[in-house]
């Protein structure tokens, strides 16, 4: 079975659902605000569409996914107001892939467009929105069909695991164990899924478009810098201390790599200037600091750890097997988290479709 129809964040509301374990990623919208706000006033400043349609890629599920389209609209909003323009009507495609909770976004929706109009205390045209199910590294969108497209937290995950890495035994991401060649592959990845994902879009966003893009990432061009292993070290120490057990066959972890990767600030740029449809308005690193969103961080960062990867853990190990292994992570989060960093570096790019 591919990677599109096992990947996907733990739906539902229930204690170990990504909506109830996604503070992180909500933080990281909340730091990028005024950004978006810059690039959609400029957008819209530029091409004053009458019908403006928004792309969301990796929407998930819960309450962030709503969060950026609402922050949209209010910014639009306000601009018709200044300038005395009438109401562009809305079209939102909401995309993920295919195993999303897209029921319970779509049963959110009626009460999003109530407090949308609440909030607005104005008149404003209709909002039409889509559910798009599919990969965003292939075409998803008909030619020239949005203005504005967004993704937060999701081009950090891979098209799918990299080829070559095989030989990376007792790990299931890169670490300073890892042979060079894993790291080569995992970049190549990258490159590839990037790359492609740029080139697709290029195709779907009209001329003057814009698009904004954040993902967990690093400041230096050493992929092992930054502490961005360190997470799923942590877990890979569970699931190798289950094989010595002989709860996990050793040949079930060793065929299980996941499929991340963070890039640098150089590396996306080097994409974005080589495929070459898209002009680079910024490109900043910002973090988030995981002490300031809650008390006990060591519960926090495995429940939502385990609302990221259960799905991708479940298909590969089983259901039972994966119980204990989060069960195994969170205690030895509660000793390993206070020995370590605890801020996670982002990226954020705002580039602009070229005429």
């Amino acid at each position: 079975m591919g990677l599109t129809q096992v990947l996907r964040m733990n739906g539902g509301m229930e204690e170990i659902s990504y909506a109830n374990n996604s503070l992180i990623q909500r933080e990281a919208i909340s730091l990028t605000t005024s950004l978006r706000a810059k690039a959609i006033t400029n957008l819209y400043c530029s091409l004053c569409p009458r019908s403006l349609a928004i792309a969301d890629l990796g929407c998930s599920s819960g309450p962030n996914t709503m969060l950026v389209i609402s922050e949209i609209i209010k910014v639009v909003e306000k601009l018709c107001q200044e300038m005395n323009y009438k109401s562009p009507e809305y079209k939102v495609f909401l995309n993920d892939l295919y195993g999303n909770d897209f029921n319970s976004v779509f049963k959110s929706l009626d009460n999003f467009k109530e407090k949308l109009c609440v909030e607005m205390q104005t008149e404003m045209n209709p909002c039409y929105i889509f559910g798009v199910p599919g990969s965003f590294y292939g075409r998803i969108f008909p030619n020239k069909s949005l203005h504005f497209v967004h993704s937060s937290y999701s081009l950090h995950w891979l098209s799918k695991v990299p080829k070559g890495v095989e030989n990376n035994k007792g790990n299931i991401y890169v670490t300073s164990t890892s042979p060079s060649n894993v790291l080569k592959s995992y970049y190549k990845q990258f490159h590839i899924d990037f790359s492609q994902f740029l080139k697709y879009r290029a195709e779907e966003i009209v001329e003057g478009g814009c698009m904004i893009l954040t993902f967990l990432g690093r400041e230096s061009d050493d992929l092992l810098s930054d502490g961005v292993c360190y997470g799923w070290e942590l877990l890979a120490t569970a699931l190798n201390d289950m094989v010595m057990q002989e709860i996990i066959e050793e040949e079930k972890l060793n065929t299980f790599n996941i499929p991340n990767y963070y890039p640098s600030l150089s590396e996306v740029k080097l994409e974005v200037e080589t495929e070459g449809s898209f002009s680079i308005n910024q490109l900043e690193v910002f973090e988030v600091n995981l002490h300031a969103l809650d008390s006990d961080l060591s519960e926090s960062l495995a429940k939502g750890t385990r609302a990221v990867i259960e799905p991708l853990l479940v298909s590969h190990f089983s259901e039972d097997v994966t119980k204990e292994v989060f069960d195994r992570h969170r205690k030895i989060l509660t000793y390993g988290i206070s020995k370590e960093r605890t801020k996670m570096t982002n990226l954020i790019v705002t580039l602009t479709r070229k005429s």
